[in-house]
């Protein structure tokens, strides 16, 4: 620690952090471990930033412009991200539902199965399914042959408004799409079914009128976000049509592009007692 002397006082200019002492031959685990949760804490936000970078300033160049122009390469890189980060919410969302499960039905159990271990287990399986189903549906549309039609009546590059302007035959990545979709979104989605049919079986069992609303508590803002995420997402990619009205489509697209992202920390945060109670502060 520095320090300078001014007549019998030692005035401080430097901090000293003891940090955790005596780790010993754990200091590279604990190190590598810290490390690994940081890299891919900044990396999950960096995707959710990067998605947002790239659709909402589209968008509002084609407010702005009555329409824009963008790259195919930009399309492609657009829809790459897009997808990532739609998948990974598909899955996440599934763990929640998990972890609520077991707070629920599984209340003595809960400390020692939804450890640390298991946490980074679920999200790390949560980025690799990401991450795999999402280049399926990419290199199916980049594989396409685009010529004389580029307009797309959207505000960013979706993948069915992309296979309308194929001069190819799409069927083939329709259909393919249409099953990795499935997958990706509609399993998770009975997961999350199945968890809370379990979960409402439990809290109906509950006599106290106090007790069914904490429990009901705990589930209702994940539900909130299922809720408005898999009711779009499913009714645009899960069972799509030729004839769907495109300003419907715009409108459920921007509520996952835009909206979900916005209220998804008001719920989760509002729900806390923390949040509340500085809200109050503020307030009051």
């Amino acid at each position: 620690m520095k320090a300078m002397k001014m007549n019998n006082y030692t005035m401080v200019s430097e901090i000293f952090l003891l940090g955790f002492q005596h780790l010993n031959n754990f200091k590279i685990l604990i190190f590598s471990l810290i490390l690994l949760i940081h890299i891919l804490t900044v990396y999950e936000n960096a995707l959710v930033i990067a998605l947002s970078v790239t659709i909402v300033p589209t968008l509002l160049r084609s407010v702005m412009n009555e329409g824009t122009k963008i790259p195919l390469i930009g399309c492609i890189v657009q829809l790459y991200l897009f997808g990532v980060s739609e998948g990974l919410q598909c899955f996440l969302l599934t763990v929640m539902s998990y972890d609520r499960y077991l707070a629920i039905c599984n209340p003595l159990r809960y400390p020692s199965l939804m450890n640390h271990t298991f946490c980074f287990r679920l999200i790390a399986m949560s980025w690799l399914l990401a991450l795999s189903f999402t280049p399926v549906t990419v290199i199916s549309v980049a594989t396409q042959e685009f010529c004389n039609q580029n307009t797309i009546n959207h505000f960013f590059c979706d993948y069915f408004p992309l296979l309308e302007l194929s001069c190819s035959d799409t069927s083939l990545a329709r259909m393919w799409t249409i099953t990795v979709s499935a997958s990706a979104a509609l399993f998770p989605f009975m997961l999350i079914i199945g968890s809370y049919i379990c979960i409402a079986h439990e809290i109906l069992k509950i006599v106290s009128s106090i007790g069914r609303q904490k429990a009901f508590s705990t589930c209702s803002s994940h539900l909130a976000v299922v809720s408005i995420f898999y009711g779009t997402l499913i009714g645009i990619y899960v069972v799509p049509t030729r004839n769907q009205s495109q300003t419907i489509s715009k409108l459920l697209s921007l509520l996952y592009t835009v909206v979900t992202p916005f209220i998804n920390p008001m719920i989760y945060s509002l729900k806390s007692a923390d949040m509340k109670n500085a809200l109050k502060n503020i307030i009051l």
